[in-house]
């Protein structure tokens, strides 16, 4: 269609060959390739390794790692990890470090360090499911398991007896005393008679070392032997004394103390 324009005297004239204006369309360009971060595949690789391989197979770092992905989505970290196992001595120490602790570490944020004692009192519930429904001396491993889940790496000493039936199953588990960072106060007196409350006629004996050393004092030794003697008279056997530390642990009777 011709386009009329106005001549110089007034009149009109047809500009031929110009049709009406239409929009012009820039080429249409395609949105930047947006590249993953490095760590996503990394995040990727380790959790399909974890799944074909155990947890066993990961050194203490890798395992931390993946429990601070649930945390912490957006970032590297490796370094992160690394540093909470050198601080705390292992996967096992940093996850039952104390909150207040966990928090004093650039990078560890109140949702973490809650995460941590969720899997801490997660990998407790586990441990003493395991021996809640047998009798104790025939899942001797286990029992041991779960007293060093629950107080290996405590920062104070904690007085803890295990109250078993005739039949040595479990009636009642309880931390008895609580001391500091070397001492617990124990009352054989009282512990007998919690054990004739409940009706218990065996016990076991567990306390911690927070220095890692799980040798028994002589202050450990008398104490047990008092604790055998007053209960011996009431039918109330001693099974044994466990101490346990990050070291290890050590067994009052396969120590021949008792």
């Amino acid at each position: 269609m011709a386009t009329r324009a106005r001549s110089g005297d007034g009149g009109e004239v047809e500009l031929p060959g110009l049709s009406e204006a239409r929009p012009v369309r820039s080429p249409q360009k395609s949105a930047p390739k947006v590249e993953a971060p490095h760590y996503a595949g990394h995040r990727e690789r380790l959790r399909a390794r974890f799944l074909e391989t155990g947890p066993d197979s990961l050194p203490d770092y890798e395992l931390m790692e993946l429990v601070l992905f649930r945390t912490i989505p957006m970032k590297d970290v490796k370094p992160l990890a690394k540093q909470l196992v050198a601080t705390f001595g292992s996967f096992a120490e940093a996850l039952a470090a104390p909150y207040e602790r966990l928090v004093e570490i650039k990078g560890v944020k109140d949702a973490t360090a809650t995460d941590f004692k969720i899997l801490e009192g997660a990998a407790r519930r586990f441990a003493k499911g395991a021996i809640g429904k047998r009798p104790v001396l025939s899942s001797w491993s286990a029992v041991i398991d779960y007293c060093r889940t629950a107080m290996a790496f405590e920062d104070r000493e904690r007085f803890r007896i295990l109250f078993l039936d005739k039949r040595n199953a479990l009636i009642a588990d309880e931390v008895q005393q609580t001391g500091t960072v070397d001492h617990t106060p124990v009352y054989p007196r009282e512990v007998v008679r919690r054990a004739l409350e409940l009706r218990a006629t065996a016990l076991i004996l567990v306390h911690n070392h927070p220095s890692g050393d799980p040798t028994p004092s002589r202050a450990d030794i008398e104490m047990t032997k008092t604790i055998v003697d007053v209960g011996k008279p009431l039918g109330i056997l001693v099974h044994d004394h466990v101490i346990v530390g990050r070291e290890g642990h050590a067994s009052f009777r396969g120590l021949k103390l008792i």
